[in-house]
């Protein structure tokens, strides 16, 4: 950064007390039930200065989180279910990618099932019928669309006090942050 303020200082020095505060936190494996289990979520126009959404998807394999991501989307959405909509489709892409991967080590992670908290970008995914509503959703999201037909993925619906995703795509209370990063396989190691 060019000319660094006061507000940036104060944020620098947050980062580093959290950093210093997390030392001690690693990813464990192997304590919760084993398998691939997934989680995408979006939050809408959550950055005030362009609109854009926040992506957020995690993986975790046998209890601990081996991939995750959380990113502005790159164009605008122009409602919540396009913005959950091209959420699924990022985790799609990962889950192909992980999915070749345990192949490639011969673990058969057999059809991923990701959970999304918007049943309305689901039915979009499942159930691929032209409408007014979502004609402006990009084509090439659309491949999401396909590989749910083809079942090399399936959704299944989540509630939102149960996504894990949550805590990558906007602030959450204590306890729901707590709750993700257990379910991430997060935890001290002192």
């Amino acid at each position: 950064m060019a000319n660094p303020t006061a507000v940036h200082w104060q944020a620098a020095k947050g980062v580093l007390r959290y950093l210093s505060g997390t030392a001690n936190y690693g990813i464990s494996f192997g304590s919760a039930s084993p398998g691939l289990a997934a989680y995408c979520d979006a939050d809408y126009a959550g950055d005030i200065d362009t609109r854009r959404s926040t992506t957020a998807y995690v993986f975790i394999l046998n209890g601990g989180a081996v991939s995750w991501s959380s990113r502005l989307q790159q164009t605008v959405a122009a409602s919540t279910t396009e913005a959950e909509y091209m959420a699924a489709a990022a985790a799609i892409k990962e889950s192909l990618w992980i999915s070749k991967l345990l192949s490639d080590l011969h673990i058969d992670s057999g059809i991923t099932t990701i959970q999304a908290d918007s049943q309305s970008a689901i039915k979009l995914l499942k159930h691929p019928v032209f409408s007014m509503r979502s004609k402006h959703i990009d084509v090439i999201y659309h491949f999401a669309r396909e590989r749910v037909a083809r079942k090399e993925v399936t959704f299944t619906y989540t509630k939102t006090d149960h996504m894990v995703a949550d805590a990558l795509t906007k602030p959450v209370p204590v306890t729901k942050f707590q709750f993700c990063r257990a379910a991430m396989g997060v935890t001290s190691c002192s």
